[in-house]
């Protein structure tokens, strides 16, 4: 998504308050940044159960998070991936210029993923601000609507019906769902109040669409403003392309300041998933010192992708390879996108409940297309002795780009131009395009925004470029739940808390982003990551420490709320 409008209570850049907002709920409100912080560790398990081999499959974010955790702990993971370790962490080089990544998957993370930070700390690897629109890292930024193009380096340099925009929509959510309350509340980690307010909200609001509750707000009784929010919208970007979407979903990212104030990994973002591959652990449970997830793998790569996934007794899981490979396990973790147990993975319908399997086929994902060029410098901060500003900017459009981000790689590197970014039916249009062809189709596109740019002869490399949706494992970018959706993504989150399961069901365990409630984002993937961690353990007779209580031990205090389906 694109975005000129801030959603946070305060303006892009300004000090925040002492205690920052972090994704702490709302609809399952466990410290998980403090669980992984504490000295007392993620718990324990049998020493009998030490050495026991424990399926991952998948090799994104939340499959690698789950494999360490696990082994830290003393179990054996055996990590599946059919491609590359990363996942939607896929970073992807030029040929020909080392150094220089395109992030086609994940590129802006939030300070309020304080889980997922925490392994970027662990690893070392440094971040920057990365240049969203009227970001204080972003020079200027230009929105162009209907053939008409605003220079800007704040929102007041936009005409006032930008700035009506933004009020109205800072309208919409104090009145419409007590954004003060519930960010207050997140800040002091009130369980209560949380529960309170948004337990409330999701009963009220499950089945109301974004733009349902956008047209039922009095601030946005003009089309005019629902359209202009569409295409230019809060944080990121333009947010029409999940008009269709539960606000459930919108909720969730502006409580928790998900699409604010981001952050960039330099060097790329898959630098975390493989860095934890091979990061050697100094004091694991039962393995040597200096043992990592690669040094448990045979030539230090993962098994091959899976293509078969069924239960053997007495109550194993056994698990076929795309190499032909076949071993059994006491658990396992999935962790790849939920849609491969339909359609990529021969299944048992014994894996999961009938209403669990229910869940995972009405899940819904949204496309995303990207496109990155590599030029010769950083033009774009050239001055135009004319007019005073810079050739090029952050870009905003209700053209076929709609987004493009500028991304400056440093003195004396090449630049990096982010051409478009899209999402949805958005996405949809690229899809019969070469990478030549989209390329060719956006230049044509940005020409009629800056006219005495000639942007393609700074071009340096052939473009790369994905769209999730065509993507075989992968089926899309995200899950975003629709109105009435809120039932089945409760039954997948929760299902790593297995003991009211029929026990012919339990040992197998779901994780990733699309299992939590904030899909898209990559603390979603870490914090699925450890309750999968929390349920493998509890499963083979193990607990967490008294002191530091894991989210199943708490689970019934902090359980997202039931709607009756009746």
């Amino acid at each position: 998504m694109t975005s000129a409008i801030p959603v946070a209570t305060h303006e892009p850049g300004e000090e925040r308050p002492a205690r920052p907002l972090t994704m702490f709920g709302p609809d399952f409100p466990f410290a998980y940044d403090d669980w992984l912080a504490h000295p007392a560790g993620l718990g324990e398990v049998p020493e009998s159960e030490h050495g026991t081999e424990v399926a991952v499959i998948g090799g994104g974010l939340s499959g690698i998070v789950t494999a360490h955790e696990l082994m830290k702990l003393g179990l054996r993971p055996v990590v599946y991936e059919a491609h590359e370790i990363g996942g939607r962490l896929r970073s992807t080089p030029f040929e020909g210029h080392p150094g220089v990544v395109a992030e086609m998957g994940a590129m802006r993370f939030p300070p309020s993923s304080t889980s997922f930070f925490s392994y970027v700390r662990q690893l070392g690897l440094r971040t920057t601000r990365f240049p969203n629109p009227l970001d204080v890292a972003t020079p200027s930024t230009v929105v162009d609507l209907k053939g008409e193009t605003h220079y800007a380096q704040t929102l007041d340099d936009l005409p006032p019906l930008y700035r009506e925009v933004a009020d109205a929509w800072h309208d919409t959510l104090a009145h419409g769902a007590r954004l003060a309350e519930m960010q207050t509340a997140i800040r002091d980690r009130d369980v209560k109040t949380i529960k309170a307010i948004w337990d409330e909200l999701v009963e009220q609001l499950d089945d109301t669409t974004f733009y349902g509750f956008l047209a039922a707000s009095p601030a946005f009784r003009s089309f005019r403003h629902r359209e202009v929010f569409g295409q230019v919208g809060f944080g990121t970007g333009g947010w029409d392309t999940d008009y269709p979407n539960s606000m459930l979903e919108i909720l969730r990212v502006v409580y928790t300041a998900a699409d604010d104030d981001h952050l960039s990994i330099v060097g790329g973002s898959q630098q975390l998933p493989v860095g934890l591959w091979r990061h050697a652990v100094e004091e694991p449970v039962h393995w040597p010192a200096g043992t990592s997830l690669a040094s448990l793998h045979a030539g230090g790569r993962p098994l091959p992708g899976v293509t078969r996934l069924h239960r053997t007794a007495p109550n194993c899981l056994t698990v076929t390879d795309s190499a032909g490979g076949i071993r059994t396990f006491r658990a396992a973790v999935f962790t790849a996108q939920s849609w491969n147990l339909l359609s990529r993975i021969a299944c048992d319908e014994s894996l999961f409940p009938i209403d669990h399997w229910t869940a995972i086929e009405r899940t819904h994902y949204m496309g995303s297309t990207k496109l990155f060029c590599l030029v010769d410098r950083p033009f774009w901060k050239d001055v135009d002795p004319r007019t005073g500003r810079h050739r090029m900017s952050m870009t905003l459009s209700d053209r076929m780009t709609r987004g493009t981000y500028l991304l400056d790689q440093g003195e004396g590197k090449p630049g990096l131009i982010c051409l478009s970014y899209t999402w949805a039916d958005d996405s949809l249009k690229w899809l019969p395009l070469s990478a030549t062809e989209r390329m060719e189709v956006m230049l044509a596109s940005l020409r009629e925004i800056y006219p005495d740019v000639d942007l393609r002869r700074h071009v340096i490399a052939s473009p790369v470029t994905v769209s999730w949706e065509s993507e075989r494992d992968f089926m899309g970018a995200f899950k975003a739940n629709l109105p009435g959706h809120y039932r089945y993504q409760r039954r997948l989150f929760t299902h790593f808390k297995q003991d009211d399961l029929p026990e012919q069901y339990r040992g197998l365990f779901l994780a990733g982003d699309d299992i939590s409630w904030t899909a898209g984002w990559a603390e979603g993937a870490v914090q699925t990551a450890l309750n999968a961690v929390w349920g493998v353990v509890h499963h083979l007779g193990g607990r967490s420490h008294p002191d530091n209580p894991g989210p199943g031990d708490l689970f019934d205090e902090l359980a997202p709320v039931r709607l009756p389906e009746d």
